[in-house]
């Protein structure tokens, strides 16, 4: 392996982002003011306080050399080799360092999947009586099914869940049981980058983030129940509990919001309504540490229970507590 001396090393690891771009490609940056800055080919890349988040590839790092790594699918030697040669920063035996770096790497992208839908039932009546029990309001339900939003499977009966991409062509799905019986799947050939959601038609700076589609239709209910419209609001659910990294500072964001956050650049508020475990809590941190420069990122935990359906079924018993005690 090629030697490079350590101080030279540690100073190329201080070559923040928007340094080398200055240094090497100064036109290319676009300065959203406030400190922020993207470039004009990539408007999903992030600059901001010595860090970098590329949300369209759900990654980030703190110097030049990871984006060059990410940026050209290179190794770090490789990166180190490339920012040398462009930065100009002197290296003993600098032509023999650089004949030992190994050559580029094609980047191999994923190829496209076909998602398998199980059969429709000829009706929806036991996901609707299980949704229901669950507290969700008739208008919400009906309006999923209506949209084809979700839907009951012939075989086992269970509550499919759609996600749809810019086309309106399905790419995610996943199954969940209408009984008491605690089975979750996403189907094969799903891609998280569209899971279930429901989006506001007309134009809102705000989306708000669950951990599951029965959070979100729960959340959903409780908008309803305040007297407002569901259908303004931007929900989206992440299809299970977002993994965060051992550091949690290294944490990727979410791909079900990545795309979604670059194709709709209006959006400067988030709205978290993770659950009130470990997981749910060290999700949160997880997304206000990567996204706190960019966004205005909100914890809205439930104020009972363990999820936002535990403080909907709370407030529903409540509401009928109460409406009893009125009547007499």
């Amino acid at each position: 392996m090629p030697y490079i001396q350590k101080e030279v090393l540690n100073e190329l690891k201080r070559i923040d982002l928007l340094t080398y771009f200055k240094l090497v490609n100064p036109n290319e940056l676009v300065n959203e003011g406030n400190g922020l800055y993207t470039t004009k080919t990539h408007d999903s890349l992030k600059i901001s306080n010595g860090v970098w988040n590329w949300f369209s590839r759900g990654v980030g790092g703190k110097n030049a050399i990871d984006y060059i790594m990410e940026d050209e699918q290179v190794s770090f030697i490789e990166a180190v080799r490339i920012l040398i040669r462009r930065t100009n920063v002197r290296v003993e035996n600098y032509e023999d360092f650089v004949s030992k770096m190994p050559q580029y790497v094609e980047r191999k992208l994923p190829k496209d999947k076909k998602i398998i839908l199980p059969e429709k039932n000829e009706d929806n009546r036991r996901i609707f009586a299980y949704l229901m029990s669950r507290g969700i309001d008739k208008e919400v339900i009906n309006y999923c099914i209506d949209s084809h939003f979700l839907y009951e499977e012939k075989e086992h009966h269970n509550v499919v869940f759609l996600g749809y991409d810019e086309q309106n062509q399905v790419k995610f799905g996943c199954a969940r049981a209408s009984n008491q019986t605690r089975f979750m799947i996403d189907l094969k050939g799903s891609s998280k980058e569209n899971s279930f959601r429901l989006l506001s038609q007309n134009q809102t700076n705000e989306i708000h983030l669950f951990e599951s589609a029965i959070d979100l239709l729960s959340y959903a209910t409780l908008i309803k129940l305040s007297g407002k419209n569901f259908r303004d609001y931007n929900l989206i659910s992440l299809s299970g509990v977002y993994q965060t990294a051992r550091n949690i500072e290294e944490s990727k964001v979410p791909i079900a919001i990545q795309k979604y956050l670059e194709n709709h650049k209006e959006i400067d508020t988030i709205v978290l309504h993770f659950d009130n475990d470990l997981a749910g809590r060290n999700a949160t941190k997880a997304m206000q540490i990567r996204l706190q420069n960019y966004y205005k990122v909100k914890d809205n935990p439930s104020n009972f229970g363990k999820d936002v359906n535990d403080f909907l079924v709370h407030k529903l018993e409540e509401d009928k507590k109460k409406s009893r005690s009125y009547e007499r």
